[in-house]
């Protein structure tokens, strides 16, 4: 049964395709579009979520952006599902390695309680059997290579387990990469083991992920790597500039050089300079009426609350996320860009319009609306990650 049958079974989760489009003022096209076409989404961040606060996402679930029912109704087929290791673990000996672990057992115990709606995919080949099947791929990505631990046999240990993309880095420098994030820069880009980690990646057939290094990490990245990389959930620095954890232009015609693509971000702060700057502000601004009415003081907290409520969070909206697709396709072609939510990983920051998994359609339909053929939407929604990740297989295959 391929995943567009599975719409059959929305009544009984008491949703529909028209529903959809009431809900999320997508046309019966993009729904279709939707239900027709393998969605690959390269971040999103259950395992994590659950390990905080555990909730069964086969059903219905009261909180997240994220359960079986609204990947249905947005039809989302091919879910990577982010193994996110915090940086801090790292000075913990064998604290990554022990957590990475832990969450890959909480998707195959997913894939386990539920096989008539779940399973997890290894390649392509998985993706598309399972695809025909009717279940949702579970594909997964390493956010962190922490977990490696200096040892390549980490690496075989953990493509073992499913592991198909690592982002090097994340919000501090590790002993792979300088983060975007890390003022530090301790390696200068990649450490002499990030090299080699690169190059066994290639050769074990994991895609290698430039997303949260810093700008020296990934152009060193682009001089190592065999075969193309992606960033698996970034936006453009055009619309944040300053913010080095989204990619420059100059970047983003490398990557296309390359052959990778820039799964873009949905988090607003990824978006929107007024969004990316909002948190820093109100910091700013609350601790100025702090220091002059003392931290602990009534007067003080009721004058933060007020600051708050009077300068609500500035949402992007999903028009601002087309114009990160839109630059993309710009300068360097349709051939480059796909879908990185960052779901689950980015609170309560989304756009309006892109709250959860059941809006997919909402993309299409703006897509749409700019004119993108539906040859240029599957691109991507689905064909562009393919690619890389055929390479990347084919690669490792002949090394």
């Amino acid at each position: 049964m391929k995943q567009h049958v599975l719409i059959g079974l929305v009544s009984a989760l008491t949703l529909s395709a028209s529903a959809v489009a009431q809900t999320y003022q997508a046309s019966d096209k993009a729904v279709q579009l939707a239900q027709d076409n393998l969605i690959i989404d390269t971040h999103i961040d259950v395992p994590y979520r659950l390990e905080k606060d555990w909730e069964d996402v086969t059903v219905a679930t009261q909180r997240g952006d994220f359960d079986y029912p609204r990947a249905v109704v947005g039809g989302l087929n091919v879910p990577f599902m982010s193994i996110y290791i915090p940086a801090n673990l790292e000075r913990t000996e064998g604290a990554s390695y022990q957590l990475a672990h832990k969450l890959i057992d909480s998707m195959e115990a997913l894939a386990y309680r539920a096989p008539d709606k779940f399973d997890i995919a290894y390649s392509v080949a998985d993706v598309e059997e399972q695809y025909e099947r009717g279940v949702i791929s579970i594909a997964m990505g390493m956010e962190n290579g922490s977990p490696i631990e200096g040892d390549l046999a980490n690496l075989q240990t953990f493509y073992e387990r499913g592991i198909r993309y690592i982002t090097l880095a994340h919000s501090e420098s590790n002993h792979i990469a300088d983060s975007s994030y890390d003022i530090r820069k301790q390696w200068n880009g990649l450490s002499p083991f990030g090299v080699e980690l690169v190059e066994a990646m290639n050769n074990t057939g994991v895609m290698v992920d430039i997303s949260h290094v810093s700008d020296e990490a990934f152009w060193q990245t682009l001089e190592v790597t065999k075969v193309p990389v992606i960033a698996s959930h970034s936006s453009l620095r055009r619309y944040t500039p300053g913010f080095e954890r989204n990619m420059s232009d100059d970047m983003i015609k490398a990557l296309a050089d390359n052959g990778g693509v820039i799964m873009i971000n949905y988090g607003s702060a990824f978006v929107t300079q007024q969004a990316n700057r909002y948190n820093a502000m109100i910091a700013k601004q609350a601790e100025a009426i702090r220091e002059e009415l003392g931290a602990d003081s009534e007067e003080a907290q009721a004058r933060i609350e007020k600051l708050r409520s009077s300068n609500p969070y500035p949402f992007a909206t999903l028009e601002q996320v087309l114009d990160h697709i839109d630059h993309v396709v710009d300068l360097v072609g349709i051939d480059y860009v796909g879908i990185g939510s960052d779901y689950d990983g980015v609170g309560d920051s989304l756009p309006v319009g892109l709250k959860d998994v059941a809006s997919y359609p909402n993309l299409i339909q703006g897509l749409l609306d700019r004119g993108y053929s539906d040859a240029d939407i599957k691109k991507i929604l689905n064909e562009n990650l393919l690619r890389v990740w055929r390479e990347v297989e084919a690669y490792a295959a002949n090394n």
